[in-house]
């Protein structure tokens, strides 16, 4: 299914990651007790800013996953599915293919 959505400017549509469930010490939390994964997947970018008359690209590109603050951007649903509009100045960090594999171990 693709996403018909363009962000504009220096914005980025991100789809978030939902860690995998693990109990410990048999105790389950429920899903309104938990707090939304910080961590996503790129969708759509912007064109980029534009400065003193020239578009500056963005740093990330769609497929990438990235590290974004708890309370940034804006929720958005589309089809049924949730996704976060942020601007790249509230993007923390690019994760590289060895964090996707520490991060997926945990």
């Amino acid at each position: 299914m693709a996403v018909n959505v363009t962000p504009l400017h220096d914005r980025v549509l991100v789809k978030r990651i939902e860690e995998k469930e693990s109990v410990k010490g048999g105790i389950i939390i429920p899903d309104t007790a938990k707090e939304k994964p910080q961590e996503g997947e790129v969708i759509a970018v912007g064109a980029g800013k534009i400065e003193k008359g020239a578009r500056i690209p963005l740093d990330v590109k769609a497929g990438d996953r990235i590290l974004f603050g708890k309370y940034s951007g804006t929720e958005i649903k589309i089809e049924d599915e949730e996704y976060l509009i942020l601007r790249e100045e509230e993007i923390l960090a690019k994760l590289a293919g060895a964090a996707k594999a520490a991060s997926s171990k945990k």
